[in-house]
C-alpha cells in the first residue's frame, strides 16, 4: 500500500474506508463468515499478506480450524468445477 499511499493518496484512503465499511462494520454477514470469505478469496487470487492478515483474524473472531478448511474445501471444488467447465475434450 505504500506506492498507493504517495502516488494516489486519495485512492488509498477510499481503499481503506471501504476495506472499513465492508470488513470491520456490522453488516448483514457476521464476523466469522467475513474472515472466511477474505482467507478464500485471498488463496484463490494468491495473496500471501492477505492471509496473513485474515488468518488470524479468523482465529481472532472463534473460527475453528476445521472450519477454515471447510471454506477452503469449498473454494477448491469451485476452482476445480471452473476448470473442468473450461475443458471441452
Amino acid at each position: 500500500m505504500s506506492v498507493l499511499n504517495e502516488t494516489l493518496p486519495k485512492a488509498a484512503e477510499a481503499y481503506e474506508h471501504m476495506t472499513d465499511v465492508v470488513l470491520r462494520e456490522d453488516n448483514f454477514l457476521d464476523p466469522k463468515t467475513k474472515e472466511l470469505i477474505a482467507i478464500v478469496a485471498g488463496v484463490l487470487v494468491r495473496c500471501q499478506p492477505c492471509i496473513d492478515i485474515h488468518l488470524p483474524r479468523a482465529y481472532e473472531v472463534g473460527c475453528t480450524r476445521e472450519e477454515i478448511t471447510e471454506a477452503l474445501a469449498v473454494a477448491m471444488c469451485i476452482s476445480a468445477g471452473a476448470q473442468i467447465a473450461w475443458t471441452k475434450i
